[in-house]
């Protein structure tokens, strides 16, 4: 299950805490980001509210920051709501147009990609912000190569639902039928012989501009050459007809 994302301003906003409270409880680690935008700005689990009234609790009561660290790292937080490996866990997010720009299109291409249903957003901050993992610059990668290779946008968005597919069956293997998991595995080696035949097809056709066009290369220089040795030879020619009516 995707999990509500909070940019930094949105947690600010839905707690009563300065900025500079926040700096100390990060340099405690009392609070940790889930993970970073490409632009380095934080990003919170919308649980870190909760973790946020527990600590304001805590100091009410009179302990001070650094108590309350002391309290986390022997018994942890009381009802934590995530567990150790999970906190310890960090991200790197893309904004929508950090990812276009990693990847060299526009946030138009982005957008229209994810109305095609052929990219989604790993989350989406619960102000609305799009946040995609980093892998996802290799992935659209990948969707530019087989724009590439003729592929139509609806080709490209049945092979992205194979990527979620095999994705899928490695996460919930135990759950899936073994008749739907059979179904599903030979319909991705069908796609992928259809690939590798079409990718056959362009390296051949690869090979063959690479081979004309190193002829029409040294063609070229041969003319270039030829062209040349004429502008010499009529040079010389000139000068010798100038001498002699100067003769």
């Amino acid at each position: 299950m995707k999990k509500k994302l909070l940019m930094l301003n949105e947690l600010l906003e839905k707690i009563d805490l300065s900025e500079e409270d926040l700096d100390k409880w990060l340099e405690l680690n009392l609070i940790v980001p889930a993970g970073y935008t490409d632009d380095e700005v934080p990003v919170y689990y919308a649980e870190t509210i909760e973790k946020v009234k527990k600590i304001q609790k805590l100091i009410e009561l009179g302990y001070a920051p650094e108590d309350v660290q002391k309290i986390e790292k022997k018994v942890g937080m009381p009802g934590e709501g995530m567990d150790s490996s999970e906190k310890k866990k960090k991200g790197q997010y893309l904004t929508v147009g950090n990812l276009a720009e990693r990847v060299g299109v526009s946030t138009r291409t982005i957008k229209h990609w994810e109305d095609k249903g052929i990219i989604e957003p790993d989350t989406r901050s619960e102000g609305g912000f799009r946040l995609y993992s980093e892998t996802y610059v290799y992935l659209c990668q990948l969707i530019k190569d087989l724009q590439l290779f003729g592929y139509s946008l609806e080709e490209i968005k049945t092979v992205s639902d194979y990527f979620r597919d095999f994705k899928s069956l490695q996460e919930n293997f135990d759950h899936v039928p073994d008749t739907e998991i059979e179904h599903k595995i030979q319909a991705m080696f069908r796609e992928i012989d259809y690939l590798n035949k079409k990718m056959v097809s362009f390296k051949d056709g690869i090979q063959r501009w690479e081979d004309l066009l190193k002829k029409k290369r040294k063609e070229l220089l041969s003319l270039q050459n030829r062209n040349e040795k004429r502008r010499k030879e009529e040079t010389v020619k000139t000068v010798k007809t100038s001498k002699k009516k100067n003769q």
